[in-house]
């Protein structure tokens, strides 16, 4: 139905509460159902002509149409958010509000609105306000949203001393290793363990993925304690407290259910296992393991005061929980693209064999130095990372604390429009990354885009990592603020991902270790890769997601 005008729209609601009337009117009991019935016709009316008839203030965004009250456009948001967001962008321009269970949603797309949101004051555009109901629960009291956004920040800088180019160099090892293990002893490579190499196996990617990527992480990052207790108890922990971190926990924070009862149960239990190792170190003389959790233990505010053991316990539970699911996803769908595309897959392989590769056919260990070498790998992480960011959509609460409104006014190509106090506004790179406005071919996964120095991929890379030079200190180091690229992985500006440089070493190592030792495919018949999950937290491949696999050699 076409709402540019509002008659049609009147005109066929009345005709619908006129026939309900007549039944109703003919019918015993009336009075009962007519209060039962028109009570929610009168609000679908109500809402439909506060839409069309009452006229718009020209200084807010324009508003997407919804049917249903309170639910506005979240199911159309819900399924695909990236469908939904070019398809109002088509109709109403780059800045528009929707209605999401109840809050009004002001959306801003592109460069500009990536920079108006991601750029805006803390002050102005809250985080904290837009997340802690989900994050604390989760994460814990005291630390990432539960705490003000200057204390925050300083939190960043303790976790950026545990994110040394010397641990680094030490974990490179580390992650080939765990793969290695992972490969020979897991189900999911049972073929690995048999003499004909010309076996074929497959696996889950996902579910690989997300093992390979907490035993690298509790390896390196997490600490040889949490490696070594690795166990079912350690695993239905995890699954308990992930459970609680998912879309509807974001939506409703308190609702009754068992799962978030095991969610708080889980967090306690988990947040005891870390102090516990922290209490033991403190008791040894504290180890210089190379780890965050060692990193940590010697970190202070500046107000002097140290980090307490439950702070760095939280801190640890927030790492594992927000690292676990972008790292699975991303190695997910570098493992299905590669599987797809065997030309690059090949070029990835040789790329290691030119590196690392010894005369009888074996490998080198791959070393911190070696892996900044590999331009193939680089683009192929990037590509990835373009095609599928891992978060499509982030959200801040409009406070307004700061004593001028000027930070809430977005620009766009049809004027300037002011977000009112108590809106939430959203930026997505995940458009801007696949934008037919801005890259060629935007939904081919083509790694040789990163190649061209005069492309848009490396114009738009620069512009993130801000080669010019032009570094802001938000609090925890100076960092490529990055707000107005088009191309954003890790978020941008004061939230940006500080652990970027982690992720890469990370999703680079196990990427490549795999590759040396395995042929990928997709199944027989299948020649696409699977669809986006957008009913996650994180975007997932839709099941079935399996990639065939072969060894390249029998090692």
């Amino acid at each position: 139905m076409s709402f540019d005008s509002t008659a049609p729209a009147t005109g066929y609601v009345a005709a619908v509460v006129d026939a309900v009337q007549q039944y109703l009117t003919a019918s015993p009991g009336r009075t009962v159902l007519l209060g039962i019935v028109y009570t929610p016709i009168i609000i679908f009316v109500l809402n439909i002509l506060k839409q069309l008839v009452v006229p718009r203030d020209p200084s807010l965004p324009p508003e997407v149409f919804h049917w249903i009250p309170f639910v506005g456009s979240s199911i159309a948001y819900g399924d695909d958010p990236l469908k939904f967001f070019f398809e109002c962008r088509e109709k109403y321009g780059d800045v528009f509000t929707f209605t999401l269970l109840g809050r009004k949603v002001t959306v801003a797309l592109g460069a500009k609105g990536n920079n108006f949101v991601l750029g805006g004051k803390s002050t102005a555009f809250s985080a904290e306000d837009a997340y802690t109901h989900l994050t604390t629960p989760v994460f814990g009291k005291d630390v990432v949203y539960d705490v003000p956004n200057e204390v925050f920040m300083e939190q960043k800088k303790f976790v950026k001393v545990g994110l040394s180019t010397e641990n680094f160099r030490a974990y490179v090892g580390m992650f080939e290793q765990e793969v290695d293990n992972y490969m020979r002893s897991d189900q999911a490579f049972i073929i690995w363990q048999m003499d004909d190499i010309n076996e074929w196996g497959r696996f889950d990617v996902t579910d690989v993925m997300a093992q390979i990527t907490i035993l690298t992480a509790s390896r390196t990052l997490q600490g040889k304690e949490v490696r070594s207790g690795l166990d079912k108890s350690f695993s239905a922990l995890y699954n308990d407290l992930d459970g609680g971190f998912t879309p509807l926990n974001f939506m409703f924070p308190n609702l009754p259910l068992e799962s978030y009862r095991r969610r708080d149960k889980a967090h306690k239990k988990m947040s005891e296992y870390y102090t516990d190792i922290i209490r033991k170190r403190r008791e040894s003389g504290h180890s210089d393991e190379p780890d965050m959790i060692s990193a940590l233990m010697d970190q202070k505010y500046r107000d002097g005061r140290p980090l307490r053991d439950h702070e760095i316990a939280h801190i640890m539970i927030a790492l594992l929980m927000a690292g676990q699911h972008t790292s699975s996803a991303s190695g997910s769908w570098t493992l299905l693209h590669l599987a797809q595309n065997v030309e690059v897959q090949e070029a990835l392989y040789q790329e290691q064999v030119d590196h690392f590769g010894n005369p009888d056919g074996s490998f080198r260990p791959m070393t911190y130095e070696g892996f900044r070498q590999l331009p193939v790998l680089d683009s192929v992480i990037r590509e990835t990372l373009r095609m599928h960011p891992p978060i499509h959509s982030i959200m801040r609460y409009c406070s307004f604390r700061c004593p001028s409104s000027r930070d809430s006014r977005c620009p766009s190509k049809d004027g300037v429009y002011v977000v009112p106090k108590g809106y939430y506004v959203l930026a997505s790179a995940a458009v801007s990354q696949v934008d037919p406005l801005i890259w060629v071919n935007p939904t081919k996964w083509d790694p040789t885009r990163w190649s061209d120095p005069e492309g848009v991929a490396a114009q738009a890379f620069k512009t993130y990592s801000d080669e010019n030079g032009e570094k802001i200190d938000y609090g925890f180091g100076a960092v490529s603020k990055g707000t107005e690229s088009p191309y954003q992985p890790f978020g941008a500006g004061r939230h940006r991902c500080i652990g970027e440089q982690f992720a890469y070493l990370q999703l680079g190592t196990v990427i490549s270790t795999i590759i040396r030792k395995v042929e990928l495919r997709l199944e027989d018949g299948i020649t696409e890769i699977p669809e986006h999950n957008y009913h996650t937290m994180i975007t997932m491949p839709k099941k079935p997601r399996n990639v065939c696999y072969r060894r390249r050699r029998f090692d």
